[in-house]
């Protein structure tokens, strides 16, 4: 069997805009959106809150597979120590060909890199692939948020996740 190629981590560009919006609707779920499914007309994937410079995308071949975003989890500057994923997909068809890993992986770079001491994210209970990545990667449950959001009729908690790099 041929060895399947590993992900390529790269900085996004304002010009994946259109296909990461387009990758971002694909994958959108209850099991990890606490936000209604997107509707015409789209909004861009880009904006004030999450802008290019934040986000790493991942290849496989000349395919997008997935992204990652990273941001400050406060405008504070007392809190500007901790860097927070702020929100990470996987294609479809690239799951379970070690994207998910790569891109925990790089933005946990990118955050030790940027002089970060911590890194922390927020995952619903029920997402167990994303917990099982996000412990994989050495994350820890920091604190939950008891039904904290009521999705497709039933209430999910809310986990705080984080780790020190």
């Amino acid at each position: 069997m041929p060895e399947r190629p590993a992900p390529r981590i790269r900085a996004a560009r304002p010009e994946d805009d259109g296909e990461l919006a387009l990758l971002d609707r694909l994958t959108w779920s209850h099991l990890h959106a606490v936000m209604p499914e997107p509707q015409p007309p789209y909004a861009p994937f880009f904006s004030e809150r999450h802008n290019p410079g934040d986000c790493l995308v991942a290849e496989l071949g000349d395919r997008l597979a997935g992204y990652v975003h990273l941001g400050c989890p406060t405008p504070l500057d007392s809190n500007r120590h901790v860097l927070q994923i702020q929100g990470l997909a996987v294609a479809e068809e690239a799951r379970g060909r070690g994207v998910g890993r790569a891109l925990v992986r790089a933005a946990t770079d990118e955050a030790r890199r940027r002089g970060a001491r911590r890194i922390t994210l927020r995952v619903l209970a029920h997402n167990t692939p994303a917990r099982a990545l996000y412990e994989a990667q050495e994350f820890v449950v920091e604190g939950i948020l008891p039904e904290e959001f009521l999705l497709d009729g039933k209430y999910v908690d809310d986990v705080f996740m984080g780790r020190f790099l």
